[in-house]
């Protein structure tokens, strides 16, 4: 029989926050927040623990946190910085195991079931943990510890997060003593919704979940949620009692099913083709950049926009299937144009999507008869890696410079936030 999993859960105290208090230590003991500074109807993206003491939530508008603590100190956030102080933190969990999967940019699991014969107790390689990364950037980390990813995920954030050591172990000596005892909406996966069908159900607490027979708990979410709720039960019933097979891995990334991009727009200014045409254009260029970085060629170009009266929106989305494979812009473009022309009402545009699926390896590609498609592939894989090695804004077509593109704008972010 294997031995038991001893997986972490791994969470960096208000890290986007943590990160720029050791970039800036006159601030080690100031309320400190991450967003826009100057738009104070944006919010509040994290906030150090000082910050949180004084009010200030995640979430919340800047003008709202300002009231409650004008003394706060709100930082533009620099993501870029936070990828490369996350992916650090990766490299130094990877010191202690090869198992590391990461959640989120501040949440990781680790399987460290290999390594206790190398570095010690389940305590002492969490203690080793916290002190390296903390000297390393500034982030205190708080661990979880359980058998399995979801045991481990509830121990961080319902205890360890609130223990001044930021160490707790959920396993079977305690699980029914302290996770059970819990109100259900602190069960992972247990949103705002499914705490009323929780409520309703007589199950106020994890426990109540946890206790019941399968087969009866079933039976009351068919009667809460209707028949084709058994997936979901067996989800939650598995969860209250920390039971989840699946195995912590380096690298969660599969083969892709589509390369996409998307972008919101402000509908007063997209009122015009002229104006649109532009931003179909930049997403198309990106669209097949990725594609091109991937190692993937499309068949279908789809296209979809939200259009809106002023009241009311409506959306379509429409697909078309290409003569053959591609990454190359001209040819995506040339799609996704007459798409667009075709099915566009006139309104103001608030949103655009472009994506690229039936994907195939771009080892091998069509040539036409008429277009010299490898010379186009080297000019466009030349402008990659003009971007790559110097930035989004070194090459850009034309048309971005015109007050409709926003190539620039975005070249200066990172998932919409400054890098």
């Amino acid at each position: 029989m294997p031995p038991e999993r001893t997986i972490f859960l791994i969470d960096g105290q208000s890290f986007y926050a943590s990160v720029e208090k050791s970039a800036y230590p006159e601030y080690l003991d100031k309320p400190v927040a991450i967003g826009d500074p100057d738009r104070k109807s944006g919010i509040i993206l994290a906030a150090c623990p000082v910050a949180k003491s004084r009010g200030v939530t995640t979430a919340e508008r800047i003008f709202e946190a300002q009231a409650k603590c004008p003394d706060l100190i709100v930082i533009r956030p620099r993501m870029q910085r936070y990828i490369t102080i996350s992916l650090l933190i990766t490299r130094l969990f990877e010191n202690f195991t090869d198992l590391v999967e990461p959640y989120s940019i501040d949440e990781q699991f680790l399987d460290v079931t290999g390594s206790l014969s190398l570095f010690g107790s389940p305590y002492e390689i969490a203690r080793q943990i916290q002190a390296q990364v903390l000297a390393s950037t500034g982030v205190w980390s708080r661990v979880g510890i359980g058998s399995t990813k979801i045991l481990a995920k509830m121990a961080t954030d319902n205890f360890a997060k609130k223990r001044p050591d930021g160490i707790y172990r959920l396993g079977p000596e305690n699980i029914e003593k302290d996770l059970w005892s819990l109100p259900v909406h602190q069960m992972f996966m247990v949103a705002s919704r499914m705490t009323r069908h929780f409520i309703r159900m007589g199950l106020p607490t994890i426990g109540d979940v946890a206790r019941l027979d399968l087969g009866e708990f079933k039976r009351r979410m068919r009667r809460e949620m209707g028949k084709q709720s058994d997936i979901q039960a067996e989800y939650y019933w598995q969860t209250a009692r920390g039971i989840d097979p699946s195995p912590v891995v380096p690298s969660i990334r599969g083969k892709l099913q589509s390369v996409s991009h998307g972008k919101a727009l402000r509908s007063h200014l997209y009122r015009k083709l002229e104006d649109i045409e532009v931003v179909l254009l930049e997403l198309v260029v990106e669209v097949c950049r990725r594609a091109r970085r991937h190692g993937y060629l499309g068949r279908v170009v789809s296209v979809g926009a939200v259009e809106t009266d002023g009241e009311r929106a409506s959306h379509f989305g429409r697909q078309m299937t290409l003569p053959h494979a591609t990454s190359l812009t001209h040819e995506v473009a040339a799609a996704a144009h007459k798409l667009f022309v075709e099915h566009w009402r006139g309104l103001p545009v608030s949103r655009l999507f472009i994506a690229l699926t039936d994907l195939a390896s771009d080892d091998v590609y069509q040539l036409t008869l008429f277009d010299n498609r490898p010379a186009a592939y080297a000019i466009e894989r030349a402008t990659d890696s003009i971007k790559d090695r110097f930035g989004d804004a070194a090459i850009m077509r034309a048309s971005s410079m015109l007050e409709s593109g926003v190539a620039r704008e975005r070249a200066g972010q990172i998932g919409g936030h400054y890098k």
